[in-house]
């Protein structure tokens, strides 16, 4: 599941850098801070917070 959650989190920033220096342009996503960038960054924010409240929570049991 870790490795998983690392994969997506790496596809998520390499999207969220493509879409804010402008590569997706061409399909109608404007560059700079847009909702693909936004979209991307609360995503990876979400998995961090997730595996630090996994990494706590397996530092309690132990």
């Amino acid at each position: 599941m870790v490795k998983i959650l690392e994969m997506v989190g790496l596809v998520l920033v390499a999207i969220m850098t493509l879409g804010f220096v402008g590569l997706f342009e061409p399909y109608g996503i404007r560059n700079g801070t847009s909702e693909l960038f936004w979209g991307c960054a609360g995503g990876t924010l979400l998995i961090i917070i997730y595996r630090k409240m996994k990494r706590k929570q397996e530092e309690k049991e132990e």
